[in-house]
């Protein structure tokens, strides 16, 4: 599609896209994930996608294989022939909008700390075979950058930096672009081709996606109450040990007491964190990532359900008229 260059976007080039497609049907099957390397160029704080490899799929079999030496080798090989060979990025596919979790955050942290304006791209081909392209950008906010530095996603770090599930990741607009042979010829070929019946996207019948969706959703839910039990068990710990520590130091008060009455000399001090170690508090980041997939999955619902229920109205409409 033609659409003028904007600020803070991020423009494909249509090659990359078809890339992409074509990697995850000659090697994605159900929910296996393809991913690959994004190569371009940043313009004016501007990303620039020009190309892609595929990461090879291998098995337990292939133990020598080394990916990194493999991106080496195919950047090198780029670079003789003159292609853009800045690494950019990646890509990985999803299934049903699985994708927030603690491998892509890491992955993401590693290619956004080389470079700045690194992105993910996720396709879902599943919404794609549905009738409209689906591809969305990501980065990691400047707030999650800093929390991964420190390495540190204890409750009280995460309160501090403010780190929500609504803010963990960024969405960058993409423009997909065309040359304007390209352009020229999908004209000429829209021109050719024979209008096609397309009933089946006027079907009332809902597809397995909704359920899918569901299933998905709750199973997330489920881990998400066990993290919350876990949390919770860890409170009542930190409960349980503070006033044991306040018992215990109400006990030493009440001997010195009694001592300092007889005219003997008072305990001698201990510390007291050396006698009630504090709990390990169980990290958080898991349940921002899960948090965040349920929201993942609640925008895919709500944007099926209002494609069908836009259908059930429109049925209804056009019954009450022939009625």
């Amino acid at each position: 599609e033609g659409c003028k260059d904007s600020e803070n976007s991020c423009i494909v080039d249509n090659r990359v896209v078809l890339k992409i497609i074509k990697h995850y049907q000659e090697e994605g099957q159900g929910n296996e994930v393809v991913q690959g390397v994004l190569l371009g160029l940043v313009v004016d704080d501007r990303l620039e996608i020009t190309n892609c490899f595929p990461f090879p799929q291998h098995t337990e079999d292939d133990a020598d294989f080394d990916e990194v030496q493999y991106q080496m080798e195919m950047m090198r090989s780029l670079r003789h022939v003159n292609i853009d060979h800045l690494h950019v990025g990646w890509y990985q596919s999803t299934y049903y909008g699985s994708f927030v979790t603690r491998a892509l955050l890491d992955s993401q942290f590693s290619y956004q700390h080389a470079i700045e304006e690194s992105v993910v791209l996720i396709y879902d081909p599943i919404k794609t075979a549905q009738g409209s392209l689906s591809l969305k950008a990501y980065r990691l906010t400047p707030k999650l950058m800093e929390v991964c530095k420190e390495k540190d996603f204890s409750p009280e770090a995460l309160k501090k930096a403010n780190i929500a599930y609504e803010n963990m990741f960024e969405e960058v607009p993409i423009v997909i672009k065309n040359s304007y042979l390209i352009n020229v010829m999908l004209w000429e070929l829209e021109k050719k081709s024979a209008v096609a019946d397309r009933h089946e996207l006027l079907s009332l019948a809902s597809s397995n996606h909704l359920g899918k969706s569901l299933q998905l959703l709750m199973d997330r839910v489920d881990e998400m109450s066990q993290d919350i039990v876990k949390y919770n068990t860890y409170l009542r710990n930190v409960s349980k040990q503070q006033q044991q520590k306040h018992q215990y130091q109400q006990r030493r008060q009440q001997e010195n007491i009694q001592r300092q009455s007889r005219g003997e000399p008072p305990l001698p001090e201990e510390d007291i964190n050396k006698l009630f170690k504090p709990p390990q508090p169980p990290p958080r980041m898991e349940s921002l990532l899960i948090a965040g997939q349920i929201n993942t999955y609640c925008q895919n619902i709500k944007e099926f359900n209002a494609q069908n229920l836009g259908k059930l109205f429109m049925a209804q409409a056009l019954q009450d008229y022939n009625n």
